[in-house]
C-alpha cells in the first residue's frame, strides 16, 4: 500500500510539473528567442570591432561592456515598469527596445569607412539591448511568478533562466555561421527581426494585471534583497571565471577547450529543469546552501584535476551548483517583498549578478595576468564558499514562509 502510494505522489507531482512547463512554456519560447539575440553577437562582436574595423581590444571591451552597464542602470526601471503597467508590456517595450538596438547595429554598416563614428554607433545599439535584456528578463521572471504563484518562485526562476542560457549557448554556433556567410550584416538583421518577431509570439499571451497599487520604496525593497543579492553576486563569480578563463586554462594544460562549456551547459540547464522546484518544495536557504558548496568543489577540482576527465567532472559539478543557487536565493529575496513590488525586487536582485559579472569578471583577468589562471578558479571557489553562510544565515526563517506559501497556494 505504501508503495502505491509513493507512486501515486511521484505520479501527480510529475503532472504538476508538467503543468507548470506548460503555463511557462510561451514565457519561455518568448526568452529563449528574445536572447538569441545576445548569443548570437557573443563570438562574432569582438571580430567585427577588432578585425574589421581594427580598433583595438579595448573598444572591443568598451562596446561588449556597455550593454552590461546598461543592463544594471536598467534594472530598477525594469522592475518599477513591470510593477507598474504589467509583465506582459515590460516584455513587449524589452523587444521594441532590443529591436531598436539590432537597426543601430545597422546603422553602423554605413560608417565602416569612419571606425570611430561606427563604433559610437555600436556602443548605443548595445546599450539599448542592454536595456533591452532588462525589460525583457524582468517582466518574464514577473509574468511566471504571477502565473504559478509565488510559492513557485524557485521554479520560475529556475526555467525562464534556462531559457535565456539556453538561447546564449545556442547562439554561439548560429551567430558564428551568420558571420562566417553574410559577415556582420547578417547579424544586425538577426538583432533587428528577431524581437520583432517574438512580438508576434507575445501579442496573444494572456495579460497579467499590474500589482502596483501601493508604490514600495526602493530604499525597502533594496534593504529586503541586498543579502540574498550579495550571495547570489559571490556566487556568480565562478559562472564569470567558467565562461572567460576555462578555455585559456584548458588550452594551457594541453586539452581541448570545448567540452568543458558544453559539459557546463548540460549540467546547468538539466539541473535547473528537473531539479528546479527544490527551492520551493524544500526551502531556497537550504538548496542554496547544499548548491554553493558544489559548486566551490568544482570549481577547486578544475584547478586541483591532473586530467581531462576530473576537470571535467569539475566543470559538470559547477554547472550543477551554480545552477540552483540563483533560483534558491531568489526564493529568499522574492518572499521578503510585498506583491505589489515583485518586479522591482527581481529588478534588484538580478543587478546583483550583473554587478558580479561586470566588476568580478575583469578582477579575476587581473587576477590571473598576476597569479595565474589557475588562481582564478581557487579565487572564484572561496568566493562560492562566502556564500555559504549567507545562505545558512536564512535557514531558521526559510521553511515556515514557504510552507505558507505553499499552503495558499494550494487553496
Amino acid at each position: 500500500m505504501d508503495n502505491n502510494d509513493d507512486e501515486l505522489t511521484w505520479l501527480l507531482r510529475l503532472v504538476r510539473q508538467g503543468r507548470s512547463l506548460g503555463a511557462l512554456f510561451p514565457i519561455m519560447t518568448t526568452v529563449f528567442i528574445a536572447f538569441l539575440v545576445i548569443g548570437i553577437a557573443m563570438p562574432v562582436l569582438p571580430l567585427h570591432v577588432h578585425q574589421g574595423l581594427e580598433l583595438s581590444t579595448f573598444v572591443v571591451g568598451l562596446i561588449a561592456g556597455s550593454q552590461f552597464a546598461a543592463a544594471i542602470l536598467s534594472r530598477m526601471w525594469a522592475g518599477r515598469y513591470s510593477d507598474a503597467s504589467g509583465a506582459k508590456h515590460a516584455v513587449i517595450a524589452g523587444l521594441m527596445i532590443s529591436a531598436a538596438g539590432g537597426l543601430r547595429d545597422l546603422l553602423s554598416l554605413r560608417f565602416v569607412t569612419e571606425p570611430a563614428t561606427s563604433a559610437t554607433i555600436l556602443l548605443l545599439g548595445r546599450a539599448l539591448l542592454g536595456v533591452g535584456e532588462s525589460f525583457i528578463i524582468t517582466g518574464a521572471q514577473s509574468w511566471g511568478l504571477a502565473i504559478l504563484g509565488v510559492q513557485n518562485t524557485g521554479k520560475v526562476l529556475a526555467w525562464v533562466g534556462s531559457a535565456m542560457f539556453g538561447a546564449f549557448a545556442a547562439g554561439a554556433p548560429i551567430g558564428t555561421a551568420l558571420y562566417a556567410r553574410y559577415g556582420f550584416t547578417g547579424i544586425a538583421l538577426a538583432t533587428a527581426l528577431l524581437p520583432l518577431a517574438t512580438l508576434a509570439l507575445v501579442a496573444p499571451l494572456r495579460r497579467i494585471p499590474s500589482t502596483a497599487r501601493v508604490r514600495t520604496g526602493l530604499l525597502k525593497v533594496m534593504a529586503a534583497v541586498w543579502v540574498p543579492g550579495v550571495g547570489s553576486a559571490l556566487s556568480s563569480v565562478g559562472f564569470g571565471a567558467v565562461t572567460t578563463f576555462s578555455a585559456l586554462l584548458f588550452v594551457a594544460r594541453g586539452w581541448p577547450a570545448w567540452p568543458v562549456f558544453t559539459v557546463f551547459a548540460l549540467a546547468f540547464i538539466l539541473t535547473r529543469i528537473v531539479l528546479g522546484h527544490l527551492a520551493d518544495r524544500f526551502g531556497g536557504a537550504k538548496v542554496a546552501l547544499i548548491c554553493v558548496l558544489v559548486e566551490a568543489a568544482g570549481l577547486a577540482l578544475m584547478e586541483l584535476a591532473p586530467g581531462l576527465a576530473l576537470a571535467l567532472t569539475g566543470a559538470a559539478l559547477t554547472g550543477f551548483g551554480y545552477s540552483l543557487v540563483y533560483p534558491g536565493l531568489g526564493v529568499e529575496a522574492v518572499r521578503r517583498v510585498p506583491a505589489q513590488s515583485r518586479g522591482l525586487a527581481m529588478g534588484a536582485y538580478t543587478a546583483f549578478l550583473d554587478v558580479a559579472l561586470g566588476f568580478g569578471t575583469p578582477a579575476l583577468g587581473l587576477l590571473a595576468s598576476t597569479a595565474g589562471l589557475g588562481a582564478v578558479f581557487v579565487a572564484s571557489a572561496v568566493a562560492a564558499l562566502c556564500a555559504a553562510p549567507i545562505a545558512a544565515s536564512f535557514l531558521c526563517t526559510s521553511a515556515r514562509p514557504v510552507a505558507a506559501a505553499s499552503h495558499q497556494g494550494s487553496r
